[in-house]
């Protein structure tokens, strides 16, 4: 099985989702989910 990493633009949108309070409890399950799958680390230099 391959290993799944959600991409950078999609990292971003579901932080804003996370972040916002008017979104409802599956989107942001669905935000948490796609933000657990981001690869690790921090900027390279």
């Amino acid at each position: 099985m391959a290993n799944k990493v959600t991409g950078k633009t999609a990292a971003s949108a579901a932080s804003k989702v996370l972040r916002d309070g008017r979104t409802s409890a599956t989107s942001k399950t669905a935000a948490g989910s796609a933000l657990s799958q981001r690869e690790k680390g921090g900027k390279k230099k």
